[in-house]
């Protein structure tokens, strides 16, 4: 029994983590002929015969249509359950890749199939002896902490034109991106999704926002660069403050603040992680 792991094999840890990242976040392709023997050795190590049909699709959407054709019984539910993930099985793949590697764990060698598979193809449905494989995604968008997110267009898009919008990992209508002229305050407030609705009004812009609503005045400072502390009754979201500020090029922003905050330049100190009277120390001295 191996209770722990040397120096040497705890150094390769971030090593193996970072070359799943870039599996799980490939773009490349689909390699239909690697994929297609490395799905060969899958089904050999369950003691299950190669499978002798091969199909591609360029997107999930895509997959669904193509198995319904091959065989029309299959729903939509059943055949998006049958998915293996293929590169998007970086997660644990990559773990036990890392113990038949670097730990010598043989039991580990059963998965050499899927963990080779993973680095040519995207989604894939593996049945009797039929195999469905799919490419992988043509581009994958984030913001700065990693959740998937685009302000002008798809998150996700796939080559046959199949997307997926997201704001700061929340998916998204994809016409809140393509028209967002047609995205009023009206719309964002009354969505029914909350997290969603959060996104309307960030994607609106708050300080859009809070004109359509009853906003309440805590406190206003005569600097409109340090602006007005407001609070305002968000539907089924609650009791939310913000600080309405005009910036340098003369645009207003509004910008969620904690719950705690009292005074306009408390606020506005707060965005910077200074305290109040530090800020306005420091706009003087400037």
């Amino acid at each position: 029994m191996i209770k722990n792991l040397t120096a040497e094999q705890e150094a390769l840890l971030p090593v193996y983590r970072d070359k799943w990242l870039d599996i799980g976040l490939s773009t490349e392709p689909l390699n239909f002929e690697k994929a297609k023997a490395a799905v060969c050795v899958a089904y050999e190590s369950v003691g299950l015969p190669k499978p002798t049909k091969f199909y591609t699709a360029k997107s999930p959407i895509d997959a669904i249509r193509l198995i319904k054709n091959l065989n029309p019984t299959m729903g939509t539910n059943k055949i998006m359950s049958d998915m293996a993930y293929g590169c998007h099985d970086a997660n644990w793949l990559g773990f036990y890749q890392y113990f038949r590697d670097v730990v010598g764990i043989k039991a580990c060698e059963k998965l050499d199939g899927l963990i080779d598979l993973a680095h040519h193809c995207g989604w894939l449905n593996m049945y009797h002896d039929t195999v469905v494989f799919q490419d992988r995604p043509k581009h994958i968008k984030f913001d700065d902490q990693n959740r998937l997110h685009c302000e002008y267009g798809p998150a996700i898009l796939y080559r046959d034109g199949y997307s997926v919008y997201a704001w700061h990992g929340v998916t998204i209508p994809s016409e809140w991106i393509t028209n967002k002229g047609e995205l009023t305050a009206k719309i964002a407030l009354t969505w029914v999704n909350t997290e969603q609705r959060k996104a309307a009004c960030e994607i609106i812009g708050w300080a859009t926002v809070l004109r359509e609503l009853n906003a309440h005045t805590i406190d206003s400072d005569e600097d409109p660069m340090i602006g007005t502390l407001l609070e305002v009754d968000i539907p089924d979201i609650g009791n939310e403050k913000f600080l309405r500020v005009l910036c340098g090029t003369g645009r207003e922003f509004a910008i969620p603040v904690p719950p705690n905050m009292k005074t306009a330049l408390e606020a506005n100190a707060w965005t910077y992680g200074l305290e109040g009277n530090l800020l306005r120390d420091l706009e003087v001295r400037t």
